[in-house]
């Protein structure tokens, strides 16, 4: 008898959970060994199960995702992680793989293109859906215009991921709480992403971050 693939799920929606959970397990060759709503937990918990694909939330509540995947490419090398996104975005598709993960798929698209990308990863191939892939491809293809046109491009990781903070509404003391880092720090990421935006004023940085996080999130 085959040995049934381990899933482990990571979000901070209990009702996306059970979802996922119900779609993996209703595979002959799939099955959900655990699951985590932070990045805590995932760490704790994947070392216990040993699974072969985790599925990760990008946009966990108050938390780094992209840091999250980092830190489990480096811990579990032999898990194949799978980004999970509102984000209709190829930029941070581009940041996700270049995390460590070998997939990346939209929340909104269709059960059959989630199991897609658990089976593509499992034999060892890389998942984006059609939409990003093409988008990546216009990106890529002309690096240096992207770039000039929108200065998120420009954001480090770190500096992307509190701007999208910044976005939700979290002020840099929360942020900070959030991400463990010191207040200092979060303002020194913050001072850089204005240097970029070309704006002096955390205020005008966190009108550019509103707009971005509403434009670019899945409706």
């Amino acid at each position: 008898m085959t040995r049934k693939r381990r899933i482990f799920i990571v979000d901070d929606h209990p009702l996306v959970r059970e979802g996922l959970a119900n779609l993996v397990n209703a595979q002959r060759d799939l099955m959900v060994c655990g699951d985590a709503e932070d990045s805590t937990q995932a760490t704790t918990k994947i070392r216990k199960t040993q699974p072969d694909v985790a599925l990760i939330d990008i946009s966990l509540k108050n938390e780094s995702g992209l840091e999250l995947v980092k830190d489990l490419r480096s811990q579990f090398p032999q898990v194949a992680l799978i980004v999970l996104s509102m984000h209709d975005e190829a930029l941070y598709a581009e940041r996700s793989l270049g995390a460590g993960a070998q997939g990346y798929v939209m929340k909104r698209e269709a059960s059959k293109n989630v199991l897609a990308s658990i089976h593509r990863v499992l034999e060892g191939g890389v998942y984006v859906s059609a939409t990003v892939a093409s988008r990546m491809a216009l990106r890529l293809s002309s690096p240096r215009e992207a770039a000039a046109r929108s200065p998120v491009e420009r954001l480090s990781d770190r500096e992307l991921e509190i701007f999208r903070l910044l976005g939700q509404g979290r002020t840099t003391a929360q942020i900070a709480s959030d991400l463990n880092l010191s207040l200092k720090t979060v303002q020194a990421y913050c001072a850089r992403a204005k240097e970029k935006f070309g704006v002096d004023s955390l205020t005008e940085l966190l009108r550019a971050a509103i707009r971005w996080e509403d434009a670019s999130h899945v409706k």
